[in-house]
Formats: structure tokens, sequence, C-alpha cells
């Protein structure tokens, strides 16, 4: 979890060049030694300008990652969701025991007695389940669940800024 907060200057409302940006590295990343500078020509800017920009949207949590995303299936791996019913004050150990993991992409706190969701990529199904065995026994967490796809709808998510 993420508990880093803002100071008032950083904590600004994005500019013009900013939007751009965000809206530039959301989908078809350049793939190139230097994508940054593809970036930067595309946009004007210089490529420094583009990285120094990048690195304060991220510090100040309107970025997450800039990576690639892939298709399980296509390069042989499994994929699933999984929930579990974690007490409050367990959740943070809980999920930095998650975090080790991997092939957990990423997770999330939501509201009802199956509060923490998580994705898990690996190569086998009998992988996943041990690794959530494990986590069930290093956690004392009990009420794991294992939800594999049985269809995967697939969504552009572009946010034009």
């Amino acid at each position: 979890m993420n508990t880093k907060k803002m100071n008032k200057t950083e904590a600004k409302i994005l500019d013009e060049t900013d939007k751009a940006i965000l809206n530039r590295v959301q989908s078809d990343f350049p793939v190139t030694s230097r994508p940054y500078l593809a970036i930067a020509e595309e946009l004007g800017l210089s490529e420094d300008d583009v990285i120094k920009r990048l690195k304060k949207l991220k510090r100040n949590s309107y970025i997450r990652r800039i990576g690639g995303n892939f298709v399980p299936e296509k390069l042989g791996f499994v994929s699933t969701l999984c929930t579990a019913s974690v007490v409050e004050n367990k959740i943070e150990s809980f999920t930095k025991v998650i975090n080790r993991y991997p092939g957990v992409t990423h997770n999330y706190l939501r509201d009802g007695s199956f509060n923490i969701w998580f994705t898990f990529i690996a190569p086998s199904m009998e992988e996943i389940n041990s690794n959530l065995k494990q986590i069930s026994l290093e956690t004392g967490v009990k009420e794991i669940f294992n939800f594999p796809a049985t269809k995967v709808f697939k969504i552009k998510a572009h946010f034009n800024l």
C-alpha cells in the first residue's frame, strides 16, 4: 500500500505537457532503445524533460508503473484472480507476503469480508495453488480463494486527459 503524502508544491494540478505525456505513454509505447526520446520528439520536448516529468508523476502517484503487458496464455502461462479474507490489522503484512511472489501482478483492497483481491500468473495452476497454500501457511490467512478465468475479456483502458 502506498501511504506517501504529497506536499503542496507537488500536489499541483497537471499542466498540459504532463497531460500530453500521460496520454502518450498509455498506449503504443515506443519499442526502441530510447523510448523517451521518441516520445519527446513527438511532443516537441527534450528527452530529459520527459524523463523528469515522468519521475515526478510517479513520485506523485499519477503513475503506478510503466511496463509491458503480455497475454499469459500465449506464452504458456495461466492467470487467475484470487481473493482473501484478511483481518484489518493483518492487511499490510499479508500484502507484503503476496507481493514477494513474482507472479502477483497487483493487489487491491475492497470492502466486504473478502477484502484483498490479487491476480496471479504462473507456468501452471498447480504452481499457483502451491503458492496459495504457502501464503496461507506463512500468513495464517485460511480463506484464500482462486478464481481461474474461464473466458478472458481484454479492454483497452486509455484515459484521455
